[in-house]
């Protein structure tokens, strides 16, 4: 049994996508693990078939039949036909903007490695995941979410133009995790949704023209974020976070609507000083930084379900072997 991170992407989200960063040079992003958490269990099977257990149950003869497009792929690349059974939880659905299909994929080829005897990296879970959802499934995405996934923990991630991810992890990762605990609201807005039609927008048009500058900019965030987080200056992040939501809002026609932002607006009055929508866009779970003290007010004036989180400073882990 595997269990592995969700992520909340900081700033920078968009800038991962080689379209911006195959021209930039390099792209950025500031994220961190959270303990929510995906599940995955592998047990050898009676039947020579393939189970596979998530929202519905598929029993095959082999991996070309199977219909879950990451599952399918994993097994393809761990090598892996018949005689087992994989079983899948987690502790928020899909579609909310929390990087689940890539914690997913990360889990998977997890216990896939775990199960066939092999220790593996962070780093080669997280580069196999990219290899598998980016090139093979050919999906509109970047790559932030697999190494938030894989490495856990609160880091500056770093996407060079030859492809190749540079992860910095801050020092005092836990201390830091804990600060911004204490200054982070998430309140779930509902509307699950595919993230595709966004990303696909966003990959095609965010290496020209304004996109690409407002890209630059969330890179520059990014850099500002860094440079907060480190010289303890907790109070610029809520201005950090309002100015790259500002720039990644205009990057896709579909990221926010007039629900959306009279949330935010009801944030911002009731004492937040930044904050954004989590994920691609259009729905899911709405982030607010603010001073502890505030919280109580931000609570009352949004009245939506708040989503109680802690920093995850582990990544991927395996928590049982037989």
């Amino acid at each position: 049994m595997v269990k592995t991170p969700f992520r909340i992407s900081l700033v920078g989200g968009g800038t991962d996508l080689p379209a911006f960063y195959q021209k930039n040079g390099y792209g950025a992003v500031v994220s961190m693990a959270i303990k929510k958490y995906m599940y995955v269990m592998i047990h050898p099977y009676f039947h020579d078939k393939l189970r596979v257990k998530y929202s519905q149950t598929e029993d095959v003869d082999s991996i070309d039949q199977l219909k879950h497009p990451l599952a399918r792929e994993c097994l393809r690349m761990m090598k892996l036909n018949t005689g087992i059974e994989i079983a899948s939880i987690a502790d928020i659905p899909a579609g909310l903007g929390l990087g689940s299909s890539s914690s997913f994929t990360v889990c998977l080829l997890h216990a896939l490695h775990a199960y066939q005897g092999r220790h593996v990296t962070k780093e080669r879970l997280a580069s196999e995941a990219c290899q598998i959802e980016i090139d093979q499934l050919k999906e509109p995405i970047g790559k932030q979410d697999q190494y938030a996934a894989a490495y856990g923990g609160l880091n500056f991630v770093r996407f060079n133009a030859d492809g190749s991810v540079k992860v910095d992890r801050f020092l005092n990762n836990t201390k830091l995790l804990s600060e911004l605990m204490q200054r982070l609201l998430i309140f779930y807005i509902g509307r699950p949704r595919s993230a595709r039609n966004i990303l696909t927008e966003q990959q095609n048009s965010i290496g020209e023209g304004e996109k690409f500058k407002s890209g630059q900019q969330l890179v520059k965030l990014t850099h500002d974020m860094q440079e907060a987080l480190i010289s303890g200056k907790m109070d610029h992040i809520g201005e950090i976070l309002h100015e790259g939501w500002m720039l990644k809002r205009g990057l896709a026609s579909n990221i926010t609507d007039s629900d959306i932002d009279r949330i935010y607006s009801f944030g911002l009055n009731a004492g937040a000083s930044g904050g954004k929508l989590l994920g691609a866009g259009a729905g899911g779970f709405m982030l607010f930084y603010c001073d502890p003290d505030a919280k109580k007010n931000i609570r009352e004036k949004i009245g939506l379900r708040e989503i109680c989180i802690e920093g995850d400073g582990e990544g991927s882990k395996v928590i049982y072997a037989e």
